[in-house]
């Protein structure tokens, strides 16, 4: 696996894109399952309530595309923010640049995308966000049925802050994107609606939410629910730095 890094000359290296072939994605979770899944992570004091909004089960055929195996990280962000005038953060190049709003993130992706010969650079749509992390079947994470500690900076892992990207290769999804759990919580390109067919109770927009753009996988700071390929969640916090988010790159397939 080669990490991506801002390349000489102040041009960036082409992206290690992972090819994720077109599929079915067993999308979100059984609206009769909700309740064992609020019962199962109950120590994280999620209310059932925030994962209704999971449901229904869908199988949903997602077109081919490609995905950046690697969050984007501080050392890719710094090319791109010297040339725009914007923050770099001060934290390791290899660690996922976080505290990126929405709009930047997708700037940066027009930006990229201008210097790898007009390449389509975008940020991955919910749908596709999920198929890169499930791959054909429906576990419940990146890496399988279980959770274990130590696949994932998570809050249980007691780092508190990232770490480099790829960190932790036994994490990976079937296709072989990393961190798709922890590290940094990913902007996606879709703004959060209720899933057709979904119950009743869930709100038909999130009025509470900084962003209106979902999120996925969970930071650092998360509990282990949000390392669950179904978990759709979103940035609740003005400071998007405290709360980790940051976002990876997705593409047409080559």
């Amino acid at each position: 696996m080669r990490v991506e890094r801002v390349g000489e000359g102040g041009r960036p290296d082409p992206v290690d894109w992972v090819e994720v072939p077109a599929g079915v994605l067993h999308r979100g979770t059984p609206a009769d399952a909700i309740a064992e899944v609020a019962r199962r992570y109950a120590d994280t004091g999620v209310p059932e309530a925030w994962y209704l909004k999971e449901a229904p089960r869908a199988q949903v055929r997602v077109p081919a595309f490609r995905i950046s195996r690697t969050q984007v990280t501080v050392g890719q962000w710094a090319l791109f923010a010297a040339a725009t005038g914007r923050p770099v953060p001060e934290a390791p190049a290899d660690h996922p640049v976080i505290g990126v709003a929405w709009d930047d993130a997708v700037a940066y992706c027009r930006w990229l995308g201008e210097r790898l010969g007009g390449l389509e650079v975008r940020l991955p749509t919910e749908d596709e966000w999920e198929r890169a992390a499930r791959g054909d079947d429906d576990r419940e994470f990146p890496w399988g049925a279980e959770y274990r500690t130590g696949l994932a900076n998570l809050h249980d892992l007691g780092i508190g802050t990232t770490t480099p990207v790829g960190s932790f290769p036994e994490g990976a999804s079937p296709f072989g994107v990393l961190d798709m759990a922890g590290n940094a919580d990913e902007w996606t390109s879709t703004l959060y609606a209720p899933y057709p067919g979904a119950p009743e109770e869930v709100p038909s927009t999130e009025d509470w939410a900084f962003d209106r753009h979902v999120t996925r996988g969970g930071a650092f700071r998360h509990d282990r629910d949000l390392a669950r390929c179904a978990r759709r969640h979103g940035a609740y916090e003005e400071d998007l730095t405290a709360i980790g988010v940051g976002f990876r790159l997705a593409a047409p397939p080559a």
